[in-house]
């Protein structure tokens, strides 16, 4: 499971022209998920996202996690994180899951978010969604399980 995280200041998913989630201060999280992916890394990546200290301290260094540093965190499915790229000019999604069990993986983690942090918006699973973000630093990782 990958998952690329980026602080910002103000996120937002639109489909079909209608806001469907939106944070202020907080994490972004575009969510891949491939085929050997399973509850267990769901759950370890959820971890690492709301534990990973990106946001700064009163000294202004990376020490405090997103549940220290208050604000919401924004899920977004991304097929195109598990892309092959290493070869050719066209990107295999070989190592993708399932269209059914990557929604089955992405719903659950969105619960599991839920139930573990507040707030937490999300957009819509294989929609053709808009993403806009102001990307605060900027920071942003990729995180892997």
């Amino acid at each position: 499971m990958k998952g690329l995280i980026q602080r910002v200041s103000h996120a937002q998913v639109n489909v079909a022209g209608e806001a469907v989630g939106a944070i202020d201060k907080g994490i972004l999280l575009l969510l891949g998920i491939e085929a050997q992916d399973t509850t267990d890394s769901a759950d370890k990546l959820l971890h690492k996202v709301l534990n990973y200290r990106i946001f700064p301290d009163d000294k202004g260094r990376m020490n405090l996690n997103l549940q220290k540093a208050g604000g919401g965190l924004l899920i977004v499915s991304q097929f195109t994180l598990v892309a092959e790229t290493d070869r050719g000019l066209r990107p295999s999604f070989s190592r993708g899951a399932s269209p059914e069990y990557a929604e089955e993986l992405y719903n659950y983690f969105v619960k599991s978010s839920k139930a573990q942090f507040t707030p937490v918006a999300a957009g819509i699973f294989a929609a053709d969604m808009q993403v806009s973000l102001v990307n605060d630093g900027p920071v942003t990782f990729m995180l892997e399980t």
